[in-house]
C-alpha cells in the first residue's frame, strides 16, 4: 500500500496487534514489487496485506510467491489490482469493504436527515439575507422533514444494508429494490422489495448504494429521473456513473427535485457546471468513504482477518471469485 497510509491504517493499537500476530518482512511496506526487497519478501510469503496504492497482484507476481495463501486488503474492492489467477491458485481473499461501509452508511443516514429538513437551501438563504426564513420560502419547499418518509434504497450492497438498520432510528418506510435479494431476504432486512421504477415513482428519498459495473452505468437514466414526484431528494454516496448526470441537471436547475452528490460523473464536475451554484444541490468531495480516524477501522479489520487466517478459521469478509462480476 501507499507508505503514507500506514499510521492512519494501523494506529498504535491496531499495529501492535498485527505485530504480535506476523512476521513482517522488512522493509514494513512494499510498494514497488520489481525491487530486490520485494523479491525476498515475495519468494517466502504467505500473506499480502494490501491497501490503497497497490500494484497490480498479477500472474508475474503470483509467480514470485509460491508460498503465498492468502491476500488482506485492508480497503475496499480489490477489482482494481488483483488478478483471477490469485483464485485459480486457491488463495483466499478478503476485503475490509464492510469497515468502510460504516462511515458511508453514517454519511448517508446524515445526508438523508438533513436534505429532509431542507438545512442546506435555508442554510444558504440564511446566509444570504441574514434574517430568518419567511412563510413564502416555507411555500417553495414540496415538503420538510423526516416524519412518515419513505425512503428508496438502490442497491443491497454492505453500505445498503447497513443504511437500512441506520433508518430505524428515524420515522420512515424503506423500499428496497436489488434484483439479488428476494422478498423475504429485504423483508428481514427491514424493507420492503420492489422494482426500481416503483421505487423511484413512490419514495421521498432516493439513496443509490448499487455497485459502479457496466450493467449499472446509467441506472438512474432520464425515464427514471423523470419518474420522480416533485419534491424528491436523491443522495448519491456510491458513484458518479450510477446516474445519468446530464438528465438529471435538468431536474435538478428547475427545482423539481433536489439532490445531495457525495459522487458525480465526471468527478469533479467542469468548473462551469450548473449544479455547483445551485440551491437544492449539495455537493461534496467524494469524502463519504473512511477519513481520518475512520480508516484505522480498516486496518484493524484485516489484522482480525489475519489472525483467523493464522488459527486456520475461514474469513468473516471473504471475497469469491463468483462474486466478482456483480460487486463494486
Amino acid at each position: 500500500m501507499d507508505p503514507g497510509l500506514i499510521d492512519d491504517v494501523f494506529p498504535p493499537r491496531v499495529k501492535a496487534l498485527l505485530e504480535e500476530s506476523a512476521d513482517l518482512h522488512p522493509p514494513y511496506v512494499i510498494r514497488e514489487f520489481h525491487s530486490p526487497e520485494a523479491a525476498a519478501a515475495l519468494a517466502d510469503a504467505e500473506v499480502l496485506l494490501t491497501g490503497w496504492g497497490c500494484p497490480p497482484i498479477d500472474a508475474a507476481l503470483l509467480g514470485r510467491a509460491p508460498r503465498l495463501g492468502a491476500v488482506i486488503h485492508a480497503a475496499g474492492t480489490v477489482k482494481t489490482f488483483l488478478a483471477e489467477e490469485a483464485y485459480e491458485r486457491g488463495i483466499a481473499v478478503s476485503s475490509a469493504a464492510d469497515a468502510n461501509a460504516v462511515p458511508v452508511a453514517e454519511f448517508t443516514l446524515a445526508a438523508i436527515i438533513m436534505g429532509a429538513k431542507r438545512a442546506f437551501p435555508f442554510a444558504q438563504l440564511f446566509r444570504t439575507r441574514r434574517t430568518h426564513r419567511t412563510a413564502a420560502d416555507l411555500d417553495r419547499q414540496h415538503w420538510i422533514g423526516t416524519h412518515g418518509l419513505t425512503v428508496g434504497v438502490v442497491g443491497a450492497s454492505r453500505t445498503g444494508r447497513r443504511v437500512i438498520e441506520l433508518l430505524r432510528v428515524i420515522d420512515a418506510e424503506v423500499l428496497l429494490y436489488d434484483p439479488y435479494v428476494s422478498t423475504a431476504e429485504a423483508e428481514l432486512l427491514g424493507a420492503s422489495a420492489t422494482d426500481l421504477d416503483t421505487l423511484m415513482a413512490t419514495s421521498d428519498v432516493v439513496t443509490v448504494h448499487a455497485p459502479d459495473t457496466p450493467a449499472t452505468r446509467h441506472l438512474l437514466d432520464a425515464r427514471r429521473i423523470a419518474l420522480m414526484r416533485p419534491g424528491t431528494l436523491l443522495v448519491n454516496t456510491a458513484r458518479g456513473r450510477l446516474v445519468d448526470t446530464e438528465a438529471l441537471t435538468g431536474h435538478l436547475v428547475s427545482g423539481r427535485i433536489d439532490a445531495i452528490l457525495d459522487v458525480t460523473d465526471p468527478e469533479p464536475l467542469p468548473a462551469g457546471h450548473p449544479l455547483w451554484e445551485l440551491p437544492n444541490v449539495f455537493i461534496t468531495p467524494h469524502m463519504a468513504g473512511a477519513q481520518g480516524n475512520e480508516v484505522g477501522r480498516l486496518g484493524a479489520l484485516a489484522v482480525d482477518e489475519l489472525r483467523r487466517y493464522a488459527r486456520g478459521l475461514p474469513f468473516n469478509h471473504p471475497v469469491h471469485l463468483a462474486d466478482l462480476e456483480r460487486i463494486a
